[in-house]
């Protein structure tokens, strides 16, 4: 995963947007004592600026109001608004190519399972990140192992929000992963089903046509949509489809997309290995060059 040179997150130079005023990096606090902090009752976003541009920002926005709604709280912010403030923080703080964190929570005025009068909050940072994985792999692929925790059923959780708590597991599993010398890990599903990476989906190639899980208990990621509908407009059949282990041994090329990871190939997963081939090259090509204003919107 990328790092950043700057030093710790909680002391850069620098403004973050918080609740709806420019604060000074180092000011931008919550209490000890935040519903979100004790019971994870916040939602987050990650994009990326390009150029200038933040991509697919609406998208993102909504998506963002939809996780806080799908957590029982309501943004006083509307898309539109969000939007500006994002864009209001790119300049702010003079980036051309910036990842970007919108955050919303529940606060501190009261404590306890149930949220009771907390108030949602909200803060956007922006920072200079590079790619979130060793950019070197981008020739020979990272290695993936098999995650010790699985994808939890949507009955159990509200895996269509994109929400703070539904990533324990993704630490954990990426934090072993990379114990084992590995880049990250391969997540099932509660079925035994695969389903994504930690913080990114996945996606097959055999006999050149695209094959990716349904995301019925995970993210339906806005670079995943993306890159199915750059595919298509090469003339690639992409085939979404339930997808057990066991299936992985008659792919041949195996890639993950998100807003992070944009397409990033894959060597292994597992015991199962791939080719970093024409089709995923070319798909991270044209990513990349839809991303960076080369080729129109998908």
């Amino acid at each position: 995963m990328a790092t950043s040179r700057q030093g710790p997150f909680d002391d850069r130079d620098g403004v973050i947007w918080l609740d709806g005023e420019m604060v000074p990096w180092r000011d931008a606090r919550v209490h000890v004592l935040t519903h979100a902090l004790h019971y994870a009752s916040s939602v987050f976003e990650g994009q990326r600026a390009y150029n200038g541009e933040i991509f697919k920002l609406t998208e993102h926005s909504e998506r963002l109001r939809r996780s806080a709604q799908l957590l029982g709280f309501e943004l006083p912010w509307n898309t539109q608004e969000i939007d500006d403030a994002c864009r209001q923080v790119l300049k702010a703080n003079n980036f051309v190519d910036a990842y970007m964190r919108p955050l919303a929570w529940r606060g501190s005025e009261s404590m306890g399972v149930a949220p009771g009068n907390t108030k949602p909050h909200m803060a956007i940072a922006a920072w200079e990140w590079g790619k979130y994985y060793d950019p070197r792999h981008s020739e020979h692929g990272i290695r993936l192992e098999i995650a010790p925790w699985r994808r939890p059923a949507p009955y159990t959780a509200p895996t269509e929000s994109k929400a703070s708590g539904l990533y324990m597991i993704c630490t954990l599993s990426k934090q072993q992963a990379e114990q084992r010398g590995f880049d990250d890990a391969l997540m099932l599903d509660w079925r035994g089903r695969v389903a994504e990476a930690t913080g990114a989906n996945v996606f097959f190639v055999r006999d050149g046509a695209l094959f990716t899980p349904i995301p019925d208990c995970f993210l339906d990621g806005i670079t995943r949509r993306t890159v199915m509908d750059l595919a298509r407009k090469r003339g690639i059949d992409v085939v979404e489809k339930a997808i057990w282990p066991e299936e992985l041994e008659s792919f041949e090329q195996m890639f993950l997309t998100g807003s992070a990871a944009e397409v990033t190939p894959v060597q292994s997963a597992g015991p199962w290995r791939f080719e970093v081939g024409d089709l995923t090259r070319q798909l991270a090509k044209d990513y990349d060059d839809l991303v960076n204003g080369r080729i129109l919107n998908a």
